[in-house]
């Protein structure tokens, strides 16, 4: 193979629309490994599955993890509650079973890897970009939903992808933005990644984030991680993805070359970034071919990553094999809810919504509680100027994560005082809980069929486990983020 098919066999590039466009078409006649879906290319299943059928014999690879991060339904919210939400419920086969339907919803519609599922432990409340994404703070938990989510998935047909390595638990930055220096207990933190690979995940994917305990360059681009850590500590033989090298955790410190030191460092598949067109990919592209002629990079190194993208696309098997029940997203939401004090709705509602800025990986959010309710929405993002006119009509008051913003928090308190008999819906980790709120619901998640089992509890109580007190925290002293 020449060496500039070998460099596009790594290359995994976004692009914008609906179709193929005519660069991508090119590159594909000249060797392309594969291509990442967004929300932005997907219109409907149909639509998409006619996508995928002009990309067979590529890597076709998605984020659905799942709550939050959904590309298949980011126009009405996911069918599936979340990592977070299958970690309280603490059932690892309702978790396979969650991953099974994912992958044949994939399978399906011609997906053949998903960048699922997040092996990271949030052992941070203050993460701003795994949080929910995460199975819990708890190494072990982490580790035995991390495996079953894998073999469910791969079961499905659809090969998983644990991330982020070596594990982006424990930051307080994201680096979609910047990047973060995680430290602690790293052997906690890689707990879950032993896990998946002894339960056959096909790929593992990098994190942006710098490790002085082992390498002061971010681990995308560390051979001491990914080659060192990853392959001949961990005996990882699958396929190393890096996280998207347009983030500023690479961009801002190592930048175009990046892409040159990941795969010297060990990985396979350089994903790209959403949306493309045909100059950033030509430019890694000309920037990998003159590392090898210039002897930056070896041939051989190219050669064998360029091997492992083209035996996962050779494996790659569309098609569902296995379709659990329907209703398995929303009894998982269900089990994972949890309900305290008054949460029956006395009167019509209003839904009063504190959403903070969303983070890059999870995209804006289109779906909310007033949704499933049927009922208008108020939306602050900063606390209110004004006391709320609620119209006599008793408010839902909705947060995300409200112990990590100090507005929220305020927000929060200010609406109580004006609507004293709201009920509380927190749709993050419920780390911190209003004073004088008479009713509380942690759903726990974010997916819609969060929304719709908290509604269900809304509209006609029935029987649920009291609120976890262990997520009762004092936060006065976090600091907003």
């Amino acid at each position: 193979m020449s060496l500039e098919r070998l460099a596009a066999a790594c290359l995994l590039p976004g692009f914008d629309g609906l179709a193929v466009p005519d660069w991508l078409r090119r590159w594909i006649e000249d060797g392309l490994g594969g291509v990442v879906l967004f929300s932005h290319n997907v219109e409907s299943r149909e639509q998409l599955a006619a996508l995928t059928g002009e990309l067979r014999g590529l890597l076709v690879v998605i984020d659905e993890e799942g709550g939050d991060v959904t590309r298949l339904e980011h126009d009405r919210g996911s069918s599936y509650p979340g990592n977070f939400a299958l970690g309280v419920v603490d059932d690892v086969e309702l978790t396979k079973e969650v991953g099974a339907a994912i992958g044949a919803d994939l399978a399906a519609v011609g997906v053949t890897l998903n960048f699922a599922p997040v092996a990271d432990v949030n052992t941070n409340p203050r993460n701003p970009v795994i949080g929910i994404r995460s199975f819990g703070s708890e190494p072990e938990l982490v580790a035995r939903h991390v495996a079953a989510f894998v073999r469910g998935m791969q079961e499905a047909g659809v090969a998983a992808c644990a991330k982020h390595f070596p594990g982006h638990g424990d930051t307080e930055l994201d680096s979609h933005h910047e990047l973060p220096t995680v430290g602690g207990d790293l052997g906690a933190a890689l707990l879950p990644f032993r896990a998946a690979i002894d339960a056959g995940v096909r790929a593992i994917m990098t994190a942006h984030i710098r490790v002085p305990e082992l390498d002061d360059a971010p681990a995308t681009v560390s051979r001491r991680i990914l080659h060192d850590l990853l392959r001949e500590e961990l005996g990882f033989a699958g396929l190393v993805i890096t996280d998207a090298l347009d983030m500023k955790g690479v961009t801002a410190t190592v930048g175009m070359e990046g892409a040159v030191r990941a795969l010297a460092a060990g990985a396979d598949a350089l994903c790209l970034g959403a949306g493309l067109g045909p100059e950033p990919v030509e430019r890694v592209h000309r920037t990998i071919v003159d590392a090898v002629s210039t002897g930056r990079l070896p041939e051989e190194r190219l050669a064998e990553a360029a091997g492992r993208v083209a035996g996962m696309s050779a494996g790659a098997s569309p098609g569902a094999r296995h379709v659990p029940g329907t209703e398995v997203g929303l009894e998982a939401a269900r089990r994972a809810l949890r309900a305290e004090g008054a949460v029956e709705l006395a009167r019509p509602p209003l839904v009063v919504e504190l959403r903070p800025e969303p983070s890059i990986a999870a995209g804006p959010a289109r779906h909310g509680l007033g949704d499933v309710l049927g009922a208008e929405t108020v939306r602050l993002t900063g606390s209110p100027t004004a006391p709320l006119d609620h119209g006599g009509r008793q408010v839902v008051l909705v947060l995300r994560d409200a112990h990590r913003h100090e507005w929220e928090r305020e927000a929060a308190e200010q609406v109580l005082a004006t609507a004293p008999d709201a009920v509380v819906v927190e749709t993050g980790i419920p780390l911190w809980r209003p004073r004088r709120a008479p009713g509380y619901v942690a759903t726990n998640g974010a997916g819609r069929v969060n929304f719709e089992a908290a509604a269900e509890v809304l509209l006609a109580p029935r029987q649920l486990p009291s609120v976890d007190r262990s997520f009762q925290t004092d936060v006065r002293e976090i600091r907003p983020s």
